[in-house]
């Protein structure tokens, strides 16, 4: 068996299991892999099955209406043209890029063409100023900085021996790598070596209690196959269509917004806005039939202040993470005509179907 096979198999037997919880406490084993890709040996296979390639893995919309829509298949061929375009641009295993982009697909790409050349990823916000930045630059080792030309001008106060690629239709900094070259790329990708499953993919700047964020490393496993248990907690399973309210930077956007709806098969939909508007953010739910829904309680608070009954089809899957939800929020959500389910104790629901409030981890 390939490690696509192992991997599929306990996907699947989570799958099966996803409303006996105890049963799958009791026989699930973690797969033990010595090399692992999640883009080539799982994202890749996913884009090359015929009736899995050309379902949507990716839809962004716009608060004007516009929208970004890529299936499996795009997504793989256009990170594969990326990677070879940053190959050429000198990207090698092993190097370290910042990427400081808001919700915008390029993330994604870079997200799946980073995977596939073995580099090591470190999302920023693009909340972050020049100091933070000069913090990330030296603490992370960065040799690339992949960022929007809306914010590139924040790194000419940055010191440090690090190449810019800038992203966007204008160009703005003339000493940067320009995103938009990477189209003229070959779409063929063959990777230099295989990834060492203990290969860092990741480095994370967390908060704590400490006054300069924690530097977390994580690995092409701890994030690509631990994040099989969010798949089960949140309920994910293939054709879902998942929301989650996250900023691109924090860890809870690669956990949710691109490993564990992918390692489902589901697709990850984006709802961009300026300010919060509950109706707004419910109309695009509804259109986009989404079936899963993750937000922090700030925003569950917010929705229940709106008419819950404007979700015509709501997602059967509902989440709450990042801090504690009061039991009044929890209680208007499982109000009947409020949500699918009248209950929020799971006794008459499947545990994952029950509109309760899950602790973050």
């Amino acid at each position: 068996m390939t490690v696509t096979d192992d991997f599929r198999a306990a996907r699947d037997r989570l799958l099966e299991l996803r409303e006996d919880y105890k049963q799958a406490h009791a026989e699930f084993q973690w797969p033990r892999f010595e090399e692992f890709n999640f883009a080539l040996d799982w994202f890749d296979q996913i884009a090359a099955d015929r009736t899995k390639g050309n379902k949507p893995a990716l839809v962004i919309v716009e608060q004007d209406g516009s929208s970004t829509r890529r299936t499996f298949k795009d997504l793989s061929q256009r990170s594969s043209q990326l990677a070879n375009w940053l190959r050429d641009q000198g990207v090698k295993r092993g190097d370290h890029m910042i990427i400081m982009l808001g919700n915008q697909v390029e993330l994604w790409e870079l997200m799946l063409a980073g995977i596939k050349l073995g580099i090591v990823m470190i999302p920023t916000t693009t909340l972050m100023g020049a100091r933070d930045l000069q913090d990330r630059v030296e603490r992370g080792g960065a040799n690339w900085v992949a960022v929007g030309n809306a914010n590139i001008g924040k790194f000419a106060a940055v010191e440090g021996d690090y190449t810019l690629i800038e992203i966007g239709a204008e160009r703005t900094n003339a000493n940067a790598k320009q995103y938009a070259d990477s189209y003229d790329a070959g779409t063929d990708f063959t990777p230099d070596a295989t990834t060492k499953a203990d290969e860092t993919l990741l480095l994370y700047f967390t908060s704590g209690t400490t006054s300069r964020a924690k530097l977390v490393e994580h690995t092409h496993t701890s994030y690509p196959v631990g994040h099989l248990s969010t798949m089960y907690w949140i309920g994910l399973e293939p054709g879902d269509v998942h929301l989650n309210v996250a900023s691109p930077g924090w860890a809870k956007h690669a956990w949710s917004n691109v490993f564990t709806p992918w390692i489902a098969e589901a697709c990850v939909f984006i709802y961009n806005y300026e300010r919060f508007d509950a109706a707004a953010l419910m109309d695009q739910m509804g259109r986009e039939g989404v079936t899963s829904f993750c937000a922090p309680p700030t925003v569950w608070r917010m929705l229940i202040q709106a008419d819950l009954t404007q979700l015509t089809t709501p997602p059967l899957k509902v989440v709450s993470a990042g801090e504690p939800l009061n039991a009044e929020v929890i209680g208007q959500v499982g109000k009947p005509g409020a949500s699918p389910s009248a209950t929020v104790s799971g006794k008459q629901n499947p545990p994952s179907r029950s509109p309760t409030h899950r602790p973050s981890r």
